[in-house]
C-alpha cells in the first residue's frame, strides 16, 4: 500500500481548493441546475475532515437579501432559526417545518449577535442602544448589560451562555464606527470580553488584551474559551477556563493563509471539539467557513460567494450548519453535531 506523503497531501488539497474556486463561479445558487455530488466547494484540507463531509449533501442557499447578516442562533423550543440583518434594523426568522422565511423583529436595535440560553429565552447583542438584553417569555425585555464602570459600552459583538448560567460577550468598537451598523459615537473604554453574572446581574472585565475581541465560543466540555480577535492580529486564542478566570492563553490558529490576510469571525464548536469559524475579505478559495481540529490545524473549509460573518448548528438533529454570509443564509448537512444550545 502506498505511503501517504505529505507533500502528496498538500498538492491534492490545492487542486480541491482550485476546483471548487472555479466551481463557485460557475455555481447556479437557484437550484435549477442542481451541483453534482459531491459538493466541490466543500474541500478538505486534511483526510480527518472527511469523517464530517455528508456525500450526498450541497451547501444550500435559503435565502438572500440581506445588508449585513450576523448573528444567527438556533432555537430548540420553538423549532426555527434567527438570524440578524444589521443595517436593516431587523431580526429574520426560518421555520423549520416549511422553510417559511420573515422579519421576526424590526426594529432590533442593530443587533448582531444572539444566541439562546439554556431556559430558552433569546439573548441579543444591540449596537445602537450598546447593550446586551434579554427577551423574557412575558415579552419583556431584561437588559443585561449596557455600562462599565458608568461608561457606555462600545457595541456589544457577540455573545455565549454557561451552563452555570453566566454571560460572556464581546464588546469591540464595530457598530460606533459609523452610521451604518448603529449610531457613530466615540469609544470611553477598551475593547474587551465581559461576563455578567446570572443572579445579580453584575459585570467583570475578563481580558481586554485584543485589538478587537469578536467572536467567542465554549469547548464541548466548558473547559476552554476561544476568542477571535479581528484587530491587527487576525488570529484566534484560546484559554482554560477556571471559573470566570482565564488561564493558559495562547493562539488557537492564525487566519493568515497563503490565499491572505483573512479574519475569523463568528464560531461553533461540535461535539468533537472541533471549531467552525465564519471568514472572509480576502475572495474566492478563503471566504466562506474554515474548520480546525481541537489542536487547531485547518483541516477543512466550505467556501462561499460571499464573507461569512457567523454560523450556528441546528435543526432538529443538530446536524445542518446555518452561515450568516454578507447578503445571503446558506446551510449544509454535516456529518457531526453543534455542542452547544444555540
Amino acid at each position: 500500500m502506498p505511503v501517504n506523503h505529505p507533500r502528496r497531501s498538500f498538492l491534492t488539497a490545492a487542486v480541491a481548493a482550485l476546483t471548487s474556486a472555479a466551481a463557485q463561479t460557475q455555481r447556479d445558487w437557484t437550484g435549477r441546475q442542481p451541483i453534482r455530488y459531491p459538493d466541490p466547494d466543500i474541500v478538505s484540507l486534511d483526510p480527518r475532515f472527511d469523517k464530517y463531509k455528508v456525500g450526498n449533501a450541497a451547501i444550500e442557499k435559503l435565502y438572500t437579501g440581506a445588508r449585513w447578516a450576523e448573528g444567527p442562533a438556533w432555537s430548540a423550543q420553538a423549532n426555527f432559526l434567527l438570524w440578524s440583518d444589521i443595517p436593516n434594523n431587523r431580526q429574520m426568522r426560518r421555520l423549520e417545518e416549511d422553510g417559511h422565511i420573515s422579519v421576526y423583529r424590526e426594529p432590533s436595535g442593530y443587533s448582531n449577535g444572539n444566541t439562546f440560553d439554556f431556559e430558552g429565552r433569546q439573548l441579543s447583542c444591540q449596537h445602537a442602544n450598546r447593550r446586551v438584553v434579554r427577551y423574557e417569555h412575558d415579552g419583556s425585555v431584561t437588559v443585561i448589560a449596557d455600562k462599565w464602570q458608568g461608561k457606555p459600552l462600545n457595541s456589544p459583538n457577540d455573545i455565549v451562555v454557561h451552563p452555570d448560567g453566566g454571560i460572556w460577550f464581546t464588546d469591540p468598537t464595530y457598530g460606533i464606527l459609523g452610521n451604518y451598523e448603529g449610531f457613530q459615537a466615540t469609544s470611553e473604554i477598551k475593547q474587551a470580553v465581559y461576563r455578567v453574572d446570572p443572579k445579580d446581574r453584575s459585570m467583570d472585565l475578563i481580558t481586554s488584551e485584543f485589538g478587537q475581541p469578536n467572536g467567542i465560543c465554549f469547548s464541548p466540555d466548558y473547559k476552554k474559551i476561544y476568542i477571535a480577535d479581528t484587530g491587527d492580529a487576525k488570529d484566534i486564542h484560546v484559554f482554560d477556563l477556571d471559573g470566570k478566570r482565564l488561564r493558559n492563553g495562547k493562539r488557537f490558529a492564525s487566519m493568515v493563509t497563503d490565499k491572505g490576510a483573512g479574519l475569523g469571525d463568528g464560531m461553533r464548536a461540535d461535539v468533537d471539539g472541533n471549531l467552525w469559524v465564519g471568514a472572509g475579505w480576502v475572495g474566492a478559495g478563503y471566504d466562506g467557513v474554515h474548520v480546525f481540529a481541537p489542536a487547531g490545524e485547518r483541516i477543512g473549509q466550505i467556501l462561499l460567494p460571499e464573507i461569512c460573518a457567523n454560523v450556528c448548528f441546528g435543526g432538529p438533529k443538530r446536524n445542518r450548519l446555518f452561515m450568516a454570509a454578507s447578503q445571503s443564509l446558506y446551510a449544509v448537512y454535516v456529518n457531526t453535531r453543534g455542542a452547544h444550545v444555540a
